[in-house]
């Protein structure tokens, strides 16, 4: 395999990336910056392209880890078929958007190559291929593992033929009374035009010939999308079964097209372009032109065809003819080709087939069984944010007891004297919007900014904008060249010491729905820095211009790509130094390629860095003398990872971040973004543990290769699994259901296994009476990490924990799985400044 496209993928292999020699270009590249230390990593030509993965492979790499949660058997059989049906789903919008945007630049002539060094016929062209054996393996793993496997547990998808005659009859009657109406046949002859086909609906190709006709003629017949598409079967208690709605449309198409010979049927659907042109400076309204947007696409051109691997000559000529679209635009499958309506399936009642059902949890802080509508509780939220600042994790925490609360609390409250919220997604009936109808009911000055150019989202957002208005709300529909991505609110209130703002940074939308699926973090605070830069953004969204200047706030456009680039050359700086240069970064994308080589720059410097990366990644870690110091994680598991966490070492005073901005040319520079920085050191903590978690992780956690591939890290025989997401649901169940009463008999001391490298030791007596831990495995238990290291440097120093144990006669840790045989030296030694004997506070579980 080589580096030039496009005869393959394009991704240099592991070997050709460390080898030498003139045939490879990226290890001649490094050898520049490594040869006995004599070469300055300005040296190194961080333009190559071969020191750039391709965006849209990269994306598919992540397509090809989700799939793979439907091939892992480890996974339950209904699990499994959730991830079959996001493959279909995300596929649909990866063609719909980026492969529709390669072919739009390839038809306005566009040949500038990509940092990667691809034009983008040559991208659209890899990308087609390098797509093709995922529909295989997606179309493989039902046919032979996933449909058996169901059937072995008693839910079917019958094949109609196969049924008994009774229940044939059954659904033919069904058909002709519920079905029949509601199809309408278009025929293709001299005397009817080619009928229009709409986006990514399944339809049948019908070929059908009368007594006196020489060619048989073509009829497209749509299969209806308000239709259940598994129609489910009468059948015996301990089984489930379902048949496709297109096998009951082509058992019984004698009764729509009745007189004919019905000479072959077979499935088919087509893929458009969602990327429509919009010419914002010529609209008096961007209301019009996200109308006109939605409009279009409906007519945009067809960038893919999957078509039944049967389909005959005749039928696939007159679609390719008319479609106008080439043989390396058709994708030739069997089965059912769209999986995305499996999720239904997935929905039964089958708890044997599912992992564990999951319901977010109540935030610890924030969590009541009394109605938030009784005098103490109602304004309770406000009193616990100005208290301390907190941190809401979600789907671990339920978004409605925390987010959605705050929203409601202030629409209702009294005290409030205004409520402003950027809105980019949300839900079909969201309860965030109706606080906000309600707060302008109560006379509270609302803002509302509703990004309308959110992809796919536009329908629902202009249906939204409309009411908003029509109760008299101010809403702003976005920005001229510029989208909305914050995800941000602002709650000014009265107090008794004045007027104060309560302010949600967050990295998720307002959205109930997919905040139960999504992984995402927001930040309840009342510092009155990022309260007075969420004003300023806000005015923006409704006023002319985007103050420059913020306190606290990285601002996108304007400040958040310096900040960012500066902070990285901090790091990279204290490595040259000889000081101990980190950074970690877990974000969705990261596709800038000025903060790739900010990148590479640091990790020639030294700076030991970790990128948590669910999706796109551009950089290459592991190549010697570039980027040996740099490891790439994704983890792909029940809930989308969507939140963004920045932390820069800075020599032992750290800065953290959170926020809705990835790393990614359209967040920091396209995009109206915010990122906060979180400075309360118990929400450092949390963080920090989250953190911890991701980089132990061996059951969900891939790690990124040099060649562009990816390979999953796997637990030893021996060792225990850790899975971020099922610990991380363990703790929010543990602190919503602690009382704080029940007697613990753990010794004073316990060990903290961080990721595999050192195990740090936790002094369990706390120093106030409701102190929590932030660094345990089992976190929320009273105590202190005796040390403030990482637990990943290299050059942590290590003790036998035999000693350490003998020392302070304790038996052994309170963690799971076997003791680590060293543990940190800096913890050890703190040890000497505590009392040694055993203590028994009090449980906080």
């Amino acid at each position: 395999m080589t580096d030039e496209p496009p005869q393959t993928n394009g991704e240099a292999t592991s070997a050709e990336l460390t080898a030498t020699g003139d045939d490879a270009p990226v290890a001649e590249a490094a050898d520049e910056v490594t040869d006995a230390g004599e070469e300055q990593p300005a040296d190194v030509d961080l333009t190559a392209h071969q020191y750039y993965l391709n965006r849209e492979l990269s994306e598919l790499a992540f397509q090809e880890r989700v799939l793979h949660e439907a091939e892992d058997d480890r996974n339950p059989p209904l699990e499994r078929l959730r991830f079959l049906a996001y493959v279909t789903k995300n596929l649909d919008e990866f063609f719909m958007k980026r492969v529709g945007g390669l072919k739009q630049q390839i038809e306005a002539g566009l040949t500038e190559p990509t940092v990667d060094g691809r034009t983008p016929e040559e991208q659209w062209a890899e990308v087609l291929e390098t797509a093709r054996p995922l529909f295989t393996r997606q179309t493989e793993t039902w046919e032979t593992e996933i449909e058996p496997a169901l059937a072995e547990a008693g839910v079917h998808i019958r094949a109609y033929d196969v049924l008994p005659p009774e229940k044939q009859d059954s659904l033919r009657a069904e058909f002709r009374e519920t079905v029949l109406p509601t199809l309408t046949p278009l025929t293709f002859d001299p005397a009817h035009p080619f009928p229009f086909i709409s986006n990514l609906s399944l339809s049948l190709a019908v070929l059908t010939r009368r007594d006196n006709e020489s060619e048989p003629q073509f009829t497209r017949i749509k299969v209806p999308e308000k239709h259940a598409r598994l129609i489910e079967l009468d059948s015996a208690d301990d089984t489930d079964e379902y048949v496709l709605l297109e096998d009951v449309i082509e058992a019984n198409l004698d009764l729509l097209l009745p007189n004919v010979d019905i000479i072959d049927v077979s499935k088919f659907r087509l893929t458009r372009n969602a990327e429509v042109g919009r010419n914002e400076e010529v609209a008096e309204d961007l209301i019009d032109v996200i109308e006109d947007v939605v409009e279009k696409r409906r007519f945009a051109k067809v960038v893919r065809l999957e078509v039944a691997d049967d389909m005959p000559a005749r039928s696939l000529d007159i679609l390719t003819e008319q479609l106008d679209i080439g043989p390396a635009e058709i994708y030739h499958r069997s089965g059912p080709i769209d999986y995305e309506d499996f999720f239904d399936l997935v929905d039964i009642d089958r708890p044997d087939l599912k992992l564990p059902a999951w319901s977010p949890q109540p935030h610890p802080r924030l969590g009541t069984d009394e109605p938030m509508s009784t005098a103490d509780q109602s304004t309770a939220i406000f009193e616990e944010i100005k208290d301390d600042d907190i941190l809401v994790h979600h789907p671990y925490h339920s978004f409605e007891d925390t987010v959605q609360r705050f929203l409601e609390t202030a629409a209702s409250d009294p005290d409030v004297l205004a409520i402003k919220v950027a809105i980019y997604r949300t839900a079909s009936d969201s309860k965030v919007i109706q606080s906000l109808i309600e707060a302008a009911e109560n006379g509270k000055e609302v803002a509302v900014m509703v990004e309308l150019k959110a992809r796919f989202d536009e329908q629902n957002n202009l249906e939204w904008v409309r009411r908003l208005e029509q109760e008299g709300i101010h809403v702003a529909y976005g920005s001229l060249g510029l989208k909305t991505h914050t995800k941000t609110a602002l709650v000014v209130r009265e107090e008794a010491d004045g007027v104060r703002t309560y302010s949600h940074v967050g990295t998720g939308n307002y959205n109930s729905e997919t905040a139960k699926g999504y992984e995402d973090l927001g930040m309840l605070t009342v510092d009155r820095d990022i309260g007075q830069d969420l004003v300023k953004l806000f005015n923006f969204f409704t006023g002319p211009t985007l103050d420059e200047e913020f306190r606290k706030l990285l601002v996108a456009p304007v400040t958040m790509r310096e900040r960012f680039t500066d902070l990285i050359r901090r790091e990279a700086e204290i490595a040259e130094d000889g000081g101990d240069g980190r950074i970690i970064a877990k974000l969705n994308g990261l596709e800038d390629p000025d903060i790739v080589a900010e990148l590479y720059r640091a990790g020639m410097a030294g700076v030991e860095i970790d990128l948590i990366v669910r999706d796109i990644c551009r950089l290459r870690p592991g190549i010697e003398g570039l980027s040996d110091t740099i490891t790439v994680h994704s983890v792909v598991g029940r809930f989308l990872e969507h939140s963004r966490i920045y932390y820069f070492g800075n020599s032992g005073e750290p800065e953290w971040y959170i926020g809705s901005a990835d790393w990614m040319t359209r967040n920091l520079d396209n995009r109206v973004e915010a990122v906060a920085p979180v400075t309360d050191e118990h929400l450092r903590g949390e963080l920090q543990f989250i953190l911890e978690t991701i980089l132990s992780d061996n059951r969900r956690r891939w790690l990124l290769q040099a060649d562009g591939s990816y390979e999953q890290v796997e637990p030893a025989d021996d060792e225990q699994i850790r899975d971020t997401q099922s610990l991380l649901m363990e703790q929010a169940y543990r602190t919503a259901t602690q009382d704080g009463t029940t007697e613990t008999d753990t010794e004073r001391f316990m060990i903290e296994h961080g990721p595999g490298r050192v195990g740090h030791i936790i002094d369990m007596r706390p120093t106030t009476a409701d102190a929590g831990t932030r660094w345990s495995v089992r976190p929320r238990l009273p105590g202190t990490k005796l040390c403030s290291r990482g637990d990943r440097r290299k050059h942590d120093s290590r003790v036998p924990f035999s000693e350490f144990a003998d020392s302070h006669d304790i038996a052994g840790p309170l963690f799971d799985g076997e003791a680590p045989d060293t543990v940190c030296s800096y913890c050890w030694s703190n040890v000497s400044e505590t009392e040694t004997s055993p203590a028994r506070p009090p449980e906080t579980e």
